[in-house]
């Protein structure tokens, strides 16, 4: 599943940059643009900080926090992953958080205290960008697995605690042969042999 994680990732990742890049060549700073009449405008700013601007004095933090989220997911996908669905979903947030820490390293003002280019605005809601769409969606999604209780590791899911089944075929093969070893030791079945059975018929 880490591969298709990765393939996630380096996509929604590309997207944001050539929409970032499209976005600082073509819109000018906060002069709102209509994209779809009032619903949704194209509105450029710079944040510093981390989600809706919030921690612009502590950007290194914030981008070692998204490092350490990125971190995280890859651990977690190989350790636990086994779902396309939680595939999908840890894709989404690795790209997002990949995308916005592109930013912090390598735009101005300077390494680790770059500032993230968004532009997307919605009525009464911060100004956003594609990589946040992908750490929201992914979120959602992973959320939404776990209320209809899809599992990460369908597999480990479905074994059973505390069950061993080598041992319980051994346990049965032993039953099995049970009958048979204590016929060999002259013991007869209930009811008796067929014989008998008839000899009693005939006293009768």
């Amino acid at each position: 599943m880490l591969g298709l994680i990765a393939a996630i990732a380096a996509v929604l990742a590309v997207v944001d940059q050539v929409t970032k890049n499209w976005a600082v060549a073509n819109l000018g700073l906060l002069e709102p643009q209509p994209f779809l009449g009032e619903v949704l405008q194209l509105t450029l700013l710079y944040n510093t900080g981390a989600a809706w601007g919030m921690g612009s004095e502590i950007t290194p933090a914030v981008t070692g926090l998204q490092l350490a989220i990125v971190v995280g997911v890859i651990v977690f996908a190989v350790k636990a992953v086994r779902s396309p669905w939680y595939a999908m979903a840890l894709g989404l947030i690795m790209g997002g958080a990949l995308g916005n820490i592109h930013d912090r390293l390598l735009r101005a003002p300077s390494a680790f205290h770059g500032a993230v280019v968004d532009f997307l605005e919605l009525p009464h809601w911060p100004v956003f960008n594609v990589a946040d769409m992908g750490v929201v969606g992914g979120a959602i999604l992973i959320v939404a697995l776990g209320l209809f209780g899809v599992a990460a590791d369908p597999a480990a899911e479905d074994a059973q605690p505390g069950t061993d089944p080598a041992a319980e075929g051994a346990a049965s093969d032993a039953t099995d042969e049970a009958p048979q070893s204590a016929r060999a030791d002259g013991e007869q079945p209930p009811g008796g042999t067929s014989a008998e059975h008839r000899t009693s018929e005939g006293d009768r």
